[in-house]
Order: C-alpha cells, then structure tokens, then sequence
C-alpha cells in the first residue's frame, strides 16, 4: 500500500526541482521522492572508521566504491561529463560538481584523503624563464597552471590531506619525454608529501589484463620525513577467469554483423602479414582479456567472445562493469554506447579496494603495529561475480 503527500513549493524551489529532474529522465514527484530517500540513507551511513575522503575526477564511482568499501565517507565528488555524473547520482544519491576548476578549494570540505583520476595534460614552459630573470617564486602555480593536476595540487596545499590516491594511465611516466611525470613529482614533493608510485596490473583482482600507475602520498608534517609504506598488494587466492563474468544469455544486438566481422578478420590478416600482430582479441573463456578501453563502443574488438559456429559478439555493458570488478547491483542507467566509455575509462574496483585497505592500515597504524581488522576489511569487501 501506498501513501501519497502533498507538498507546496515557492515557485523557485519548484523550478529548480523540475529543472533537475528533467536532466535525469524524472518527473518532479519521483525526484522529491529520490532527494527524500537520499536524505534517509546519509542519515542512517555510518561515518565509516573514522576517515574521509574526496572523489576528484570521479568518472562513475569506481574510486568511491573501493574507499567506502573500507569505511570512509565520501564529503565532496567532482566529475564534469554528464553522463558520468548521471551514473553517478543513481548509484550514489549525490551528484557531482561539475567543473572543478570554477571550485574555490577553501570550499572543500576537509578530508582525510584525497583520491583523483586525473587527467594526463602535458605542462606549459612558458613564462618560467622570464620569471626566473625577475626574482619570482614560480613553484608548482607556475609549472601547473592550466591543467586539471594544478587542481589536485592546490586543493592539497589548502586541505592538507593525511594522503592522497592519484591514478592515471601506465605511459603516464613517458608522457611529453617524462617532463609531465617529472613536474608532477616535484610538485607533490614540493607540497610536502611522500610519494610512493606503482603500476599494478588488474589481473589478479579481475579477468583483464589492466596496467594503470597509482600514486600514493602521506603528509610529511604529519608522519615525518621517513615514512615507511608497504605497497606491496595481497592477492586474492583464485584468480578469476573470463567466464566468471560472462552472462549465460545475451541479446543477439551484440553479435557481430557479418560485414563488421569480415572487417576485423581483413584487417587483423593484413597486419600480421605486415609483422604488426594487430587485430582483435578472442580469449579463452579460462583466461584473461586484453585492456577494455573507452573506444570499445566502436567495434568491440580488443575483447570478442568466441560463440562457435557464430559470428563473436561484444560484451554487453554488464559484462564490461564485472571485467572492472563493479558489484552486481550496479546500475547502468545510460546508452550503451556511454556504458562501454564509462567502464572503459573506470579503475579496477578490488583493486583499488586492497590500495585504499593498505593506506587505511598505514593511516591507522603509521609506526607499523599490526592490525587485524586489515585482513577482515579486505575479505568482506573482496569482488565477487
């Protein structure tokens, strides 16, 4: 049984309601209802064990996910595209601010840690020259300005943060001739932090080969100078395999056609002639898949499934979400075109759940002591398919 309430609105508040709700497909009663549940459940959240975090670059939650899996509560999110920020509000009952760049980083609430999937820009020389001929202290304002790193760096110089999660994209050390690698080490440095930058494959967490860098960092006025951080990830004891995250029965819409089909084959037979080795990727249901990239709407064909005597098929947008390590229960609440860019774009879930568990520890535990509570939070939060 069902209960209705009447509620009377100013005209304002009733315009920006509608507004609102027109962006995510709601009418005005169904959003109120929404922002009511949404205000019982952050009433009912437990604060976590006692840390909080910010979500910068926020893509769909993958982040967010693997830090509230270890009890943290998440004050603040950012993420500018708005089909990310729709996935975002359904899975997480917030929305995000748009444009980080417009946020004054006095605004931000304070946070115990910072985690950003920024982007990789290269940096600007110009004008550091001139400025050096001057006098003028040109540190990391300077060397950053005008990239989205220049917002990480100046909200951790404002919040100072216990630490901070960055991730990016494996040839992020190689990018513009390393100048971008070296700058962005020298700035957290600069800040004050110790930096501990590792590239971890996904494969042991999930079904995909997934080689992303993270970099970690601790407050050296809070911890020292000498701060010791076991960066070293425990491994699940099975490691999954492709068909733990197949579907049983999928939709024929994502069969190849066979004129899509022909042209893979073409193109994959004209590279290996050439010695190149490109073309597209059938794995074993027993093994691995390659990369899921954010271009996989195209064609689908860095991953197929083999189907038989049938052309092979994509995986559907559920599929790609379990390859990144999301829960069943995730939503997928856009087209499946912005699906395949969302999980192509995303961080391996349990994976960054093990990442955020060992700095929870150090952050808990920063002279080394023991705790058994790393091993429960771990397990209870291992992905499953």
């Amino acid at each position: 049984m069902s209960k209705q309430v009447n509620l009377h609105l100013d005209d304002d508040l009733y315009n920006l309601i509608k507004e609102q709700s027109g962006e995510y497909d709601y009418n005005v009663q169904g959003f109120v209802k929404e922002a009511v549940l949404y205000m019982l459940r952050n009433k009912k959240k437990a604060i976590g064990d006692g840390f909080t975090f910010i979500d910068l670059f926020a893509g769909i939650g993958g982040m967010r996910l693997a830090f509230e899996a270890n009890g943290g509560e998440c004050v603040f999110s950012s993420e500018w595209d708005k089909y990310c920020q729709k996935t975002y509000f359904e899975n997480f009952g917030e929305l995000p601010i748009g444009d980080i760049r417009q946020v004054n980083e006095k605004e931000v609430p304070d946070h115990d840690i910072l985690v950003a999937g920024f982007p990789c820009q290269p940096f600007s020389i110009a004008g550091v020259s001139k400025k050096n001929s001057l006098g003028r202290e040109h540190g990391f304002k300077d060397k950053t300005q005008g990239t989205l790193f220049f917002d990480v760096a100046r909200i951790l110089e404002e919040k100072r943060p216990k630490g901070f999660l960055l991730e990016n994209v494996k040839n992020l050390k190689s990018h513009d001739k390393g100048r971008t690698w070296e700058i962005i080490m020298k700035t957290l440095e600069e800040l004050d932090y110790q930096v501990f930058p590792n590239i971890f494959d996904g494969q042991n967490f999930v079904p995909q080969h997934r080689e992303r860098i993270y970099i970690v960092g601790f407050d050296k006025r809070r911890y020292g100078e000498n701060i010791n951080f076991d960066c070293e990830l425990r491994k699940p004891e099975r490691k999954p395999v492709l068909n733990d995250i197949l579907d049983s029965a999928v939709n024929e819409k994502y069969t190849l056609s066979d004129k899509l089909w022909n042209y893979l084959q073409e193109y994959a037979k004209k590279h290996k002639l050439k010695g190149n080795g490109f073309g597209y990727g059938m794995p074993a249901r027993d093994g691995i898949t390659r990369t899921l990239s954010a271009r996989y709407y195209k064609d689908g064909s860095e991953i197929l499934i083999n189907q038989g005597e049938k052309n092979p098929r994509r995986l559907t947008p559920g599929e790609c979400a379990r390859l990144q390590g999301y829960p069943k229960d995730f939503k997928i609440v856009v087209s499946d075109t912005q699906a395949y860019k969302q999980f192509g774009n995303s961080v391996v879930v349990p994976l960054v759940t093990e990442i955020a568990n060992k700095m929870i520890d150090f952050i808990e535990n920063p002279d080394g002591r023991s705790d058994q509570n790393v091993q429960l939070r771990f397990d209870s939060h291992a992905a499953s398919y």
